[in-house]
């Protein structure tokens, strides 16, 4: 005997949020595989692309988000991307004595400090603000760390290059993003900036986004190649 339209039309309806449930419960589970197995923060396109069409991923990172709150790690974002990080209030009983990084000098302190905040930032900008030169070690190192990287190139005389940070320093320092950057007495209690200030040192309003600026050209492999990232064109890297 068949049943009344109404009631399979009923049925039916009754399945589609479970099916709907389970699409939900099955890219929570990818999603936090994804991001546990990675060493680097994952986007949310890199999520999306391995779970099925249609799914809200930032919906399923905010439930998870909310799911590990109150656990001993926790799931954050990072610039647009997610990674499980040990709980704040937790830190001190981690020990990172085979894991810390170097110690910064304060020069570099200061440099980092000054392109953190005044990115997009030339050498000679960040000279302009400490009132002294700055090495090209103090850079390197910097470099090294992997918190900055060079953006771009000024639409100025000799085209300078400028200095930004990298989603590495926003993960080191437990930022999301730019926006929340300390202000300048927290910087000093965190001991990102020494006793002694550059006089021009300020707190402008942080970057918004990573896009480049109105007066910034995009770095090419030339720019590359001429600052010494890369090898010439044609030259075997393999001798």
């Amino acid at each position: 005997m068949n049943q009344p339209d109404d009631e399979q039309h009923m049925e039916q309806g009754a399945e589609a949020p479970d099916i709907e449930d389970r699409w939900l419960s099955e890219a929570e589970r990818i999603a936090e595989a994804l991001v546990f197995a990675s060493a680097q923060p994952v986007s949310e396109a890199f999520i999306a692309e391995r779970v099925a069409r249609g799914v809200d991923i930032p919906v399923v990172m905010q439930k998870l988000k909310a799911d590990y709150a109150m656990r001993g790690v926790n799931l954050i974002q990072v610039d647009g991307a997610w990674a499980f990080r040990t709980a704040a209030d937790l830190s001190f009983v981690i020990r990172r004595d085979d894991n810390e990084v170097r110690k910064l000098s304060r020069a570099a302190l200061e440099v980092l400090a000054i392109i953190a905040y005044h990115q997009p930032v030339t050498r000679a900008e960040i000279e302009d603000i400490r009132g002294v030169q700055t090495s090209k070690g103090t850079l390197d190192v910097l470099m090294e760390s992997g918190w900055v990287r060079f953006r771009g190139r000024r639409r100025t005389p000799g085209r300078p290059v400028t200095l930004g940070t990298t989603r590495d320093f926003l993960d080191h320092f437990g930022l999301e993003e730019l926006r929340d950057l300390p202000g300048l007495e927290e910087l000093k209690g965190a001991g990102l900036l020494s006793g002694r200030i550059p006089a021009n040192f300020n707190i402008p309003s942080p970057l918004m986004s990573d896009e480049l600026a109105e007066d910034e050209d995009p770095i090419t492999q030339m720019d590359l190649e001429e600052l010494g990232i890369l090898p010439p064109s044609g030259e075997s890297s393999g001798d």
